[in-house]
């Protein structure tokens, strides 16, 4: 009897071990589900938000459900061959254009050049701009917009200095220029810069275009021809875009200098003008 006793218990036991066993099996199958379908996340440190700063939820909300994401249709159109010119439609969401000029606005500072002879920044008449740099992969935004430039350029982040943001006010410009360095000094870093991809952040009333006064084409052929300021039918002109990106090449397939690549701002007529560029060399560019 007693032997029959304690089977019994035995078996309860057991019973009530796998009863449990099954719910946990069955709990980690459901969590396992939720995570799959993004209802759920599992809590992870991320050194790019203040944990305290409740800006930061928003912000993690809105890129966890795409919101940065959400560009609309994005399509390269060939501007030009000599130089290689290339747009990127909607390259750049609106949140990530406002992102990027919120991130600069309370730092610009009027924007310099670079001295051939000596490397450093001096103030100059040819550029009237202001302007700021971001830290290259300084968050989580910039670290996947600098990716999304990897990828459409095959250029390594590393190739890459950081981004700089530039505001333009009504007559406001940048002379023609190359972005190529005709100095050694310049080049130490990174050697030459190769490509550069201007993002446009804002829509322009009129003027501000980015005009390329060298271009070996037809400067008459593009289809906003009729849109553009005096300054903008001097040459080869594109229209800034809020979210379009411009990518053109300083230098040729044969890694020779390409003079056609010269390029400059128009005059902004009426409105404000928000850009971002990114200039790309041949080699790591050390930050």
């Amino acid at each position: 009897m007693v032997k029959l006793r304690h089977s019994r218990l035995h078996a309860k036991k057991w019973s009530t071990f796998t009863l449990v066993l099954s719910m946990l099996f069955m709990l980690t199958i459901v969590l396992l589900m939720l995570l799959a379908m993004g209802i759920f996340s599992l809590p992870v440190g991320n050194d790019d938000y203040p944990p305290n700063d409740l800006s930061s939820y928003r912000r993690q909300a809105i890129e966890k459900y795409g919101m940065f994401e959400d560009r609309g249709e994005q399509w390269t159109e060939i501007v030009s061959w000599e130089p290689r010119a290339f747009i990127y439609h909607n390259f750049l969401s609106k949140a990530e254009c406002e992102y990027l000029i919120d991130l600069a606005k309370p730092h610009m500072v009027k924007s310099t050049v670079v001295d051939s002879k000596t490397g450093q920044s001096k103030d100059s008449r040819v550029r009237t701009s202001s302007g700021m740099f971001l830290r290259r992969e300084q968050d989580k935004i910039i670290r996947n917009i600098e990716k999304r430039i990897a990828d459409f350029t095959f250029i390594p982040v590393e190739h890459g200095e950081g981004i700089q943001v530039l505001h333009y006010e009504v007559g406001q410009k940048y002379d023609a220029h190359y972005d190529y360095f005709l100095d050694e000094f310049n080049t130490k870093n990174g050697g030459q810069r190769m490509a550069t991809l201007l993002m446009y952040l804002s829509d322009v009333e009129e003027g501000g275009e980015t005009v390329f006064p060298a271009a070996r084409t037809n400067i008459s052929s593009v289809p906003w021809w009729n849109e553009l300021s005096e300054c903008g039918k001097q040459g080869l002109s594109v229209k800034p875009k809020m979210g379009n990106a411009l990518l053109f090449w300083s230098m040729r397939p044969d890694a020779t200098l390409d003079p056609s690549s010269l390029h400059g701002g128009c005059p902004v007529i009426r409105g404000n003008k928000w850009s971002a560029t990114k200039w790309m060399h041949l080699h790591e560019y050390k930050v």
